[in-house]
């Protein structure tokens, strides 16, 4: 007797959320886009979480009510109208679904609180400023009445880092300060409004030559800055959190990047120099990035641009047979001073398992082959990446990877993996929303470690994530260091209350900073991790960034409510590395 296949699979939201729902705010980027669990994923689902097909024919929570919110605007109508004269009357908003739609981002507590309708944390109202005079005007006024000021970019937000807690206003920058204000191709460096998104950045400087027309643009340029949340993320957003692309191997993180910021602070205005070094005391760029919006609003951003030649892109792609083997390959090659590649992205033999069932490899042919050279389920690493630059360079890095990774005992599977990963890699976050539906949630946290305590970091939160039943946790390494690398790790569990996922979310931070890694290397801060930070850098640097806080914000106006810990109780604050 043949078992019969079984071919039930659920039934997936793919619709456009309601105009005005929850639903439109928790839903990652596009409206209309939309990812589904393959079906070998969710097979694996199933067993990882001990659910059945029955489990997945009702749905939970889903947020597809209108937002419906009678929270009051508790400034005062003379507030409101001078609010108005400055940005002009549409562009002040009070409305129930657009405050909440600026104050929150996408970590799971968000996501969680919009499914389940709690609202908290409201601006009294959003401000979409036109120009650079109007954010001047607007810091001023709230400086003086003392209103708090948050800001806000395309809420990708994983750190609760624009939620106004305090209340006041929220400057939404992406509505229309979104724009080039100078091109200086003998420099390579661009300059732009910090609410401009990054695919509109990245197709002007492709496409330079038309659409940098008016600044004499004859060659075609990348900002070589690829995050997650590429799609749905502003230049100001990557830069006041110190963010990573994809590719940051190569074209280094953004603050790597930046070549000069404008903020707008509340005792002045802070313009940084155009050198490309200089020593002249402390380095005010450093200083500013990666402030949060603690400091200021920054309104303009110089960034160093590369040329654009994605016909010199040399993929490649190999399967390691264990975790230590990958990792040693991985430090070679970054100590080996070949040359970098762009994109270098090792999984762990879970997230490997996972994403072979999840664009499914999983059971087929190809999977046996593998195993049947010793490449097996559970233990097998997957390699992902391609190198960029001039041609012969690209070549020659690809070469020595290659190189390494055979002396290492990796099988070479050709770059079609790296080029099929790299056709929807920043499509995954939508999962979370069908997830979700069933009462499963997907989340991340990174860190950044030392090749000599990668092992203990990486084992030690691994070991507590996986502790807890129908719950699994994986990770990766993809910003390569000569010193060291990121960990970012993914756990995924049928788990839908809020306090739980809470208690479950401390605790990983906690065995991060018990094992001797940087809460953050390249999400930021905000008001989630800021428990950790004053044990993790220390009681006399965390008072540098209050006394510069005291300096560029006296009245604490900018991004309070625990903000990079800087108006942060003692009573919340937490400390691992020392128990």
């Amino acid at each position: 007797m043949f078992k019969k296949k079984d071919t039930f699979m659920p039934d997936w939201y793919h619709q456009e959320a309601p105009k005005d729902s929850y639903r439109s705010i928790l839903k990652w980027g596009s409206q209309t886009e939309y990812k589904a669990p393959s079906k070998e994923l969710y097979k694996l689902m199933k067993e990882v979480f001990e659910m059945t097909d029955d489990d997945f024919k009702v749905k939970q929570e889903m947020g597809l009510e209108p937002v419906e919110i009678d929270v009051p605007c508790k400034l005062s109508k003379e507030v409101l109208n001078k609010f108005a004269d400055i940005v002009g009357e549409e562009n002040v908003v009070t409305d129930g679904y657009n405050r909440l739609r600026v104050a929150y981002g996408k970590t799971m507590v968000d996501l969680m609180r919009l499914r389940k309708k709690i609202v908290e944390n409201l601006p009294d109202a959003v401000l979409y400023p036109r120009d650079r005079e109007d954010i001047i005007k607007i810091v001023a006024y709230c400086n003086e009445k003392k209103i708090p000021l948050y800001v806000y970019g395309r809420g990708s937000s994983v750190t609760r880092g624009t939620e106004p807690v305090c209340n006041g206003v929220t400057l939404d920058l992406s509505q229309h300060f979104n724009k080039v204000i100078d091109f200086d191709e003998r420099n390579h460096t661009i300059t732009v409004e910090a609410g401009m998104l990054g695919p509109a950045l990245e197709e002007i400087l492709n496409n330079a030559p038309t659409t940098l027309a008016r600044f004499g643009a004859k060659g075609v340029y990348t900002c070589g800055h690829f995050p997650q949340s590429f799609e749905y993320s502003t230049v100001g957003g990557w830069v006041v959190t110190r963010g990573a692309g994809q590719q940051s191997t190569y074209y280094g993180k953004i603050e790597d990047i930046v070549f000069s910021q404008e903020y707008v602070t509340p005792v002045g205005i802070i313009q940084t120099d155009m050198f490309p070094r200089c020593a002249t005391g402390p380095n005010v760029d450093q200083i500013m990035m990666g402030s949060e919006g603690a400091y200021g609003v920054l309104t303009h951003v110089t960034l160093k641009v590369f040329k654009y030649m994605p016909e010199n892109r040399k993929r490649f792609g190999f399967l390691f047979k264990n975790w230590e083997s990958a990792v040693e390959a991985a430090r070679e090659v970054m100590q080996s001073e070949c040359g970098y590649p762009s994109l270098f992205r090792f999984s762990d033999p879970g997230e490997t398992s996972y994403g072979l069932h999840l664009y499914g490899i999983a059971d087929t042919p190809i999977d046996k082959f593998f195993e049947m050279r010793g490449y097996k389920d559970g233990e097998r690493v997957l390699l992902l990446g391609f190198s960029d630059g001039e041609e012969k360079f690209a070549k020659n890095v690809r070469s020595y990877v290659t190189k390494v990774c055979k002396k290492h005992g990796a099988m070479n599977i050709t770059g079609y993996a790296s080029k099929l990963w790299e056709t929807g890699r920043f499509r995954d976050p939508y999962l979370r929303e069908d997830m979700g539906d069933y009462g499963l949630m997907l989340d991340t946290l990174e860190c950044s470690v030392n090749w000599s305590n990668f092992m203990d970091v990486y084992n030690g939160v691994l070991e507590y994530c996986n502790n807890r039943e129908h719950t699994i946790c994986f990770a990766h390494m993809s910003h390569l260091y000569e010193q060291g690398t990121n960990i970012y790790f993914i756990f995924e569990a049928k788990m839908n209350d809020l306090d739980e996922y809470l208690e479950y979310q401390r605790g990983i931070m906690d065995n991060i900073q018990k094992y001797g890694a940087a809460m953050s290397h390249h999400h930021g801060i905000g008001k989630m991790t800021a428990p950790w930070l004053e044990a993790q850098i220390g009681t006399e640097q965390l008072n540098i960034y209050k006394a510069l806080k005291k300096h560029f914000d006296p009245n604490n106006i900018m991004n309070p409510g625990g903000t990079l810990a800087l108006d942060l109780p003692d009573s919340e604050k937490r400390d691992f590395i020392n128990k």
